[in-house]
């Protein structure tokens, strides 16, 4: 039982160990995009159901010392793949198909070895059950829950010890280390399951008429699984695979794409699987039925908006965790016989595939909005309705079931409100982007951009405010300070990483450039289309369609007099925007007298130390200019930008950026971001 145990283990651990290091070693190529993590999941959902497949297949059609041959020769071609390392090829592929590049990217990157260890679970099992027996004290399926449970650490040990600790190449390092830990004990598995059933088939039939107590062979014979019972165990599994990506989402796209906020709904999602397969009796069915309307009154209160970011992580947490309790409870109670193991885990794989697949690849193409959480909330109360069904007095029948058609139209109503009273509404890989239009008391008509629910700018519609920045941008922030400081007797030429609804270009005249980087065209398209900042100024400009970071690492020095970052994933900053070889990429761009500017306006994470420890290491003076709440201005929004400058310009500053610009000092112990290194946990605010 160790020997299996072991590999289970570790094979489970690594599993779940890769998932964020390989999101976070790619989310930079993406724009820092959460949906990165959502395409993640799909692909390594269906990698475990390849993995389960041939698990399947290798059952079927192979005796099991065979089976053993020949996962050991595929566990030695594996090694030759080690270490793990994400091809930086895939990088031109970002921009136009970024779902495709992203499984493409984790394909090359651990798609064999990964295949190989989610085979593992099951194939353990199997090999368990036909050497050593399933009788009393060796039931292969607690092995599952074993592997559930180091699929659980391995996630929760993420972003409190390995992020921390080493920078994500190292962290690559030691997977690639484990793994090949991980092979050694699969391959001593291997090698006791072909001995150990090779010598019972040299034994003759005396000995092979005998089979273990409790093996397969000692079992009555089976009776075959029907199409409809392999229907419902994928309706059970897919329901919480698409509930678990789809709660994530609405939990990473204002915030942060946070591996905390990756792993910690994952591994909820892990810890039902461990406590309905260990022991049916963790499953207390009165309990969790009881608890499942509370659970959906739950999201239904995140959902109406105006809940703290704590609260909202409490209540999407321990909602999930109910409906994967309930989904998972029914589906244990439903598993077979182990003869039917494999095709158990299969179609269970399947339904998390599907889960996965239509939240991260299809939702986004087909919906408009984020329609696929109301969908799997429905769902999910329509399928628990359907397994206790004939279990239920006729009188609960007629109850639930207009309960159930009434909590249909509740989601809806919710559904319509995405969309309803929004002059466009919009979704891509990247996220949902909506534009209103209100009337506000001192400026009349004004129009919004919201990606999620964050608004990424906006504009008054009646002269003279239609072409004043404002928002975020207007003339008291800092970078309306900063660009206003520049020389007048000369054109200026202004970088902009995020084009918005395009507001800054207000502030150009005649002779001025500006060069708007902007990762997703349907920004580009809206701000053209709903606002008329492009429209209305003064200055040239040109838009370059990409990862701005990326795309000034491929440009000629621009000679930027400004260069403003304020490229926003949701209510945060992209992590590779902000680390210290960033900073020396945007520096390269500057004029020798240029400033850079940043915006880091945000209500969950504290950027300060993270921009002051860059400009400390650059040897550079960081000034922080922040526009309050309640000001009293409607043009003006509460901002928060700080501005880096050479020590030469900071001494020569002009009063009108020396009085509202303090200085920005070091966090003493703040560990300096890079490419490699940065902790997005370590400055959530308190």
């Amino acid at each position: 039982m160790l020997l299996f145990a072991t590999t289970v283990f570790l094979s489970a651990f690594l599993l779940f160990q890769i998932q964020p290091i390989v999101a976070k070693m790619i989310l930079p190529w993406f724009g820092g995009s959460s949906s990165v993590w959502s395409v993640c999941i799909v692909f390594f959902q269906t990698a475990l159901l390849a993995g389960y497949a041939y698990v399947h297949l290798l059952h079927k059609t192979l005796k099991p010392h065979r089976q053993a041959l020949l996962h050991g020769v595929l566990l030695l071609i594996s090694l030759a793949l080690l270490p793990v390392a994400a091809n930086p090829e895939w990088k031109a592929a970002a921009i136009d198909t970024p779902t495709l590049a992203v499984l493409g990217v984790l394909a090359g990157a651990v798609g064999v070895p990964y295949v190989l260890l989610s085979t593992t679970g099951p194939l353990m099992q199997a090999w368990y059950a036909q050497t050593v027996g399933s009788g009393a004290g060796a039931q292969p399926y607690r092995l599952y829950a074993l592997s559930n449970l180091a699929s659980m650490l391995a996630l929760l040990s993420y972003p409190v010890l390995v992020e921390p600790a080493m920078a994500v190449g190292h962290q690559a390092l030691v997977w690639s280390a484990g793994y090949g830990a991980f092979a050694l004990a699969c391959g001593a598995t291997a090698v006791f399951v072909w001995r150990h059933l090779s010598a019972l088939a040299l034994a003759g039939p005396g000995l092979a008429a005998s089979p273990a107590p409790g093996s397969p062979a000692a079992q009555p014979v089976a009776e075959p699984i029907k199409l409809s019972e392999c229907a419902l165990w994928i309706a059970l599994a897919a329901t919480p695979s698409l509930l678990l990506l789809a709660l994530t989402r609405h939990l990473t796209q204002d915030v942060a794409p946070i591996p905390f906020l990756w792993v910690l709904p994952l591994a909820l999602y892990l810890l039902s699987f461990i406590f309905v397969f260990d022991a049916p009796r963790y499953y207390v069915r009165w309990l969790f039925m009881g608890a499942l309307p509370l659970a959906f009154l739950a999201v239904d209160r995140v959902l109406d908006g105006g809940i703290d970011i704590e609260w909202q992580v409490v209540l999407l947490c321990t909602a999930l965790f109910v409906f994967c309790m309930v989904c998972h409870g029914e589906l244990v109670r439903r598993k077979p016989p182990v003869q039917h193991l494999t095709l158990f885990y299969l179609m269970m794989s399947v339904g998390g595939a599907l889960g996965g697949l239509f939240v991260g690849l299809v939702a986004p193409v087909v919906f408009t909005a984020y329609f696929e959480l109301p969908l799997g909330l429905w769902m999910c109360a329509a399928l628990v309705l359907g397994v206790t069904w004939r279990e239920l007095r006729p009188l609960w029948r007629g109850v639930l079931l207009v309960a159930l058609l009434a909590y249909g139209v509740r989601l809806g109503m919710t559904s319509v409100e995405y969309v309803r009273g929004y002059l466009s509404v919009e979704r891509n890989f990247y996220g949902q982007l909506r534009v209103s239009q209100d009337v506000d008391d001192a400026l009349g008509p004004t129009r919004m951009m919201r990606h999620g629910r964050i608004a990424h700018g906006e504009q008054a519609l009646n002269p003279p405010y239609r072409t004043q920045a404002s928002a975020y941008y207007c003339e008291r922030s800092g970078i309306g300070r900063v660009i206003r400081a520049l020389p007048a007797d000369r054109p200026h030429h202004i970088g902009v990483l995020g084009t918005g609804v395009g507001t800054l270009v207000a502030y150009g005249r005649a002779g001025d450039r500006y060069r708007l980087y902007e990762i997703n065209e349907q920004v580009i398209a809206l701000a053209e289309r709903d606002f008329t900042y492009l429209k209305d100024t003064a200055a040239s400009f040109t838009h370059v369609l990409g990862d701005g970071r990326l795309m000034m690492e491929a440009e000629s020095p621009q000679a930027f007099d400004v260069l403003a970052m304020d490229a926003f994933s949701g209510d945060s900053v992209p992590a590779h925007l902000l680390t210290i070889e960033a900073m020396r990429s945007y520096i390269r761009h500057l004029r020798p007298d240029g400033l850079l500017a940043l915006h880091i306006t945000n209500k969950y994470l504290n950027m300060r130390p993270v921009v002051a420890a860059a400009a400390a290491e650059l040897g550079w003076v960081a000034r922080i200019f922040e526009v309050p709440a309640g000001l009293g201005d409607p043009m003006c929004r509460r901002s928060t930008w700080v501005v880096l400058m050479r020590p030469e310009q900071a001494a020569a500053l002009s009063p009108a950026l020396a009085e509202h610009g303090q200085v920005l000092a070091a966090t003493p112990g703040f560990r300096l971001w890079t490419d490699s290194y940065y902790n997005l946990l370590g400055i959530l605010k308190p």
